[in-house]
């Protein structure tokens, strides 16, 4: 086990979670689309980049609305908008990008999407058990926690 600082963990956690996610979108694509590897490896990093860059612009957003509107805490309805807009945005981000590289049009787009979108549930849940398992949180004495 690891204990790496909050920073680190989440560079560690991102660069990681991406390598292992494109090597397998690039199968899972390579299944949906009847494509080899180098027709379907260029689809998963595109989708890689767009996730990242809109988990982050999305974060940034999502947080300053709770900010303006003064929430106090996530709760299920909350995060549940959060869950919603994000995954919303990402399917509208990756549907042009499997149309235009597949050829395909927007029904088949929206299933190989919905099939990824499935498949990304799963293996986050599954990458964030074992990462915690490797990469502990940084344990905090009573004194850096402030008051209470």
């Amino acid at each position: 086990m690891f204990t790496l600082s909050p920073i680190k963990r989440r560079v560690v956690y991102v660069s990681v979670f991406e390598i292992i996610a494109i090597i397998l979108s690039t199968l899972f694509l390579m299944a949906l689309s009847g494509t080899d590897a180098k027709g379907s490896m260029p689809v998963a990093v595109m989708v890689s980049v767009a996730a990242v860059v809109w988990n982050y612009l999305y974060n940034a957003a999502f947080e300053s609305w709770e900010q303006r509107n003064s929430i106090k805490a996530r709760t299920f309805w909350v995060r549940s908008l959060h869950a919603s807009g994000f995954e919303g945005g990402l399917i509208l981000i990756c549907l042009p990008i499997y149309m235009l590289w597949y050829d395909v049009g927007p029904w088949k787009a929206f299933k190989m999407e919905l099939a990824l979108l499935l498949f990304f549930l799963i293996y986050t849940f599954v990458f964030t058990l074992i990462f915690d398992k490797v990469f502990t949180l940084p344990r905090h004495s009573p004194q850096e926690e402030g008051p209470a």
